[in-house]
C-alpha cells in the first residue's frame, strides 16, 4: 500500500488564512508571546462563554497551572479517570498531589459520578474529569459532588473544543477548563492549550504561574507602551504559548464549527455503516449534548470473533488504514503500577472497554468515499473472523 492510498488516523486541517497570519507574525518580528496571544485568548474567551482565557505551550502545562492555581498540592487527592492519556494523570504528580482513579460509564467512556462519590475523603480537594472523545461528561451530577464536598473542578477538555452540555458550551460550567491543541485535536496551533475559568483569583494566578510567576509578561514589558519592571511573586513555570502558534489558534477557531460539522457528519456515516454489525459496538451521542467526535471508538465484541483486538488492528494496517487504541488504561503502566502498585481489577468498566477499543480515522478532509472503505473494510475483517 503506498503512501497515496493510505488512510491516516488524524490529519489537521490548515487553510490559506492559517498560513498568511503566520507569516504577518514572522515579518512582523514578534514571535514569542505578544498581541496575537491576546488577540487569540480573547476570541477563544468569547467563544465558550467564559470570563478568562489563558494561552499555555500545551494542554498538558493548562492542567498543571490550573492545579496551581487552585492551591493543590501534597497531602492532596484528586479525582480522575483512569480512561485518559498520561497527561492527566501526570500534572497530579508534577503538583505533588496523589491521584485517584473512579471507573468509567460503558455508555460513553466517560467519569462515572456514582464512582467519584465513592472515592470522596477528607482528603479531595479536586476532580478532572475528562470529555472523553468529545463527548461531555455528566456535568450535572460533577457539580452538585463538588457543591456538597467542596472541591474543585477542572475540566480536561482535550478533546472538547466546541462541545456543548445541556446548551452550555464547555468551558463555561466547571471552575477551570483545560483544552489542548495538539497537532490531532480538532482545532490546532501545531501546539499548545488554553485555560479558561470565570473566577477573577484563578485567572490572576494562573497567568502568574504560566508566565515563571513574574507579574508582567514579555509583552508587558517589552511592547511600545511595556514597563521594565517586574516582580517574581511565585514560583512559575515556562509555560507560555507563541504569537506565531497563536497566529494559527486564531484562525482555527474561526473555523471550528465548520470542522465539527464535518466530524459529526463523518460519524453519521460511520454510525450507519456498523448498526447492523453485531460484532461492533458503536459510539452515540448520549443525553443533551452536542459531541465533537474527537475520536470515533468502537468496541469490538470480541468474544463474537476469532481475532483478538490486536490482529484486527494489524489487518486494518495491512489493508492501508491507521487505526489506534485511546486509551491503554492508567494503571496498566508501568510508572503508576510501580508508584501505586497493582490496581488491576479495581476499574471493570475500564478495563473491559480497554480489552476491544479501536479508534478509526476521523478529520475533516476525510471523503465520504473514504469513511466508506475504512468501514467497509472492518466489516469485511469481521465477517472473515466470525466465530
Amino acid at each position: 500500500m503506498t503512501d497515496e492510498g493510505y488512510i491516516a488516523l488524524s490529519k489537521p486541517t490548515i487553510g490559506q488564512e492559517e498560513i498568511d497570519e503566520v507569516v504577518d507574525t514572522l515579518r512582523a518580528g514578534w514571535v514569542t508571546e505578544g498581541p496575537k496571544v491576546r488577540r487569540f485568548e480573547e476570541a477563544f474567551r468569547d467563544y465558550v462563554g467564559a470570563a478568562h482565557a489563558i494561552a499555555a505551550s500545551s494542554g498538558t502545562a493548562a492542567l498543571h497551572v490550573a492545579l496551581a492555581a487552585a492551591g493543590i498540592g501534597p497531602g492532596d487527592e484528586v479525582i480522575t479517570t483512569p480512561f485518559t492519556f498520561c497527561a492527566t494523570v501526570n500534572v497530579i504528580l508534577y503538583i505533588g498531589a496523589t491521584p485517584v482513579l473512579a471507573d468509567i460509564r460503558l455508555d460513553d467512556y466517560n467519569i462515572d459520578p456514582g464512582e467519584v462519590e465513592k472515592r470522596i475523603t477528607a482528603r479531595t480537594k479536586a476532580m478532572i474529569p475528562v470529555h472523553f472523545a468529545g463527548q461531555p461528561c455528566d456535568m450535572d451530577r460533577l457539580l452538585a459532588l463538588a457543591r456538597e464536598h467542596g472541591l474543585v473542578i477542572i475540566e480536561d477538555a482535550a478533546h472538547a473544543a466546541g462541545a456543548e452540555y445541556r446548551g452550555r458550551r464547555i468551558g463555561s460550567i466547571g471552575d477551570m477548563t483545560a483544552f489542548s491543541f495538539y497537532a490531532s485535536k480538532n482545532m490546532t496551533t501545531g501546539d499548545g492549550g488554553m485555560l479558561v475559568t470565570n473566577d477573577e483569583e484563578l485567572a490572576r494566578r494562573a497567568r502568574l504561574f504560566v508566565h515563571q510567576g513574574l507579574t508582567r509578561d514579555s509583552w508587558a514589558r517589552y511592547s511600545h507602551n511595556g514597563f521594565w519592571q517586574y516582580d517574581v511573586a511565585a514560583l512559575g513555570f515556562k509555560y507560555n504559548l507563541s504569537d506565531v502558534l497563536a497566529s494559527l489558534g486564531i484562525h482555527q477557531l474561526a473555523r471550528l464549527p465548520h470542522l465539527t460539522e464535518a466530524r459529526q457528519r463523518i460519524a453519521r456515516q460511520y454510525q450507519q455503516l456498523f448498526e447492523p454489525v453485531p460484532e461492533i459496538i458503536v459510539p452515540q451521542a448520549l443525553g443533551e449534548v452536542s459531541h465533537v467526535w474527537h475520536l470515533f471508538v468502537i468496541r469490538l465484541r470480541t468474544e463474537m470473533l476469532s481475532i483478538d483486538r490486536g490482529r484486527f488492528i494489524e489487518l486494518m494496517r495491512e489493508r492501508g488504514i491507521a487505526t489506534s487504541v485511546h486509551y491503554i488504561p492508567i494503571h496498566y503502566h508501568s510508572a503508576y503500577c510501580q508508584r501505586f502498585g497493582d490496581l488491576r481489577g479495581q476499574f471493570p468498566n475500564t478495563e473491559s472497554a480497554y480489552e476491544g477499543i479501536v479508534s478509526l480515522p476521523i478529520y475533516p478532509s476525510l471523503t465520504e468515499a473514504q469513511v466508506q472503505r475504512v468501514g467497509e473494510t472492518a466489516i469485511d475483517i469481521i465477517r472473515r473472523h466470525r466465530r
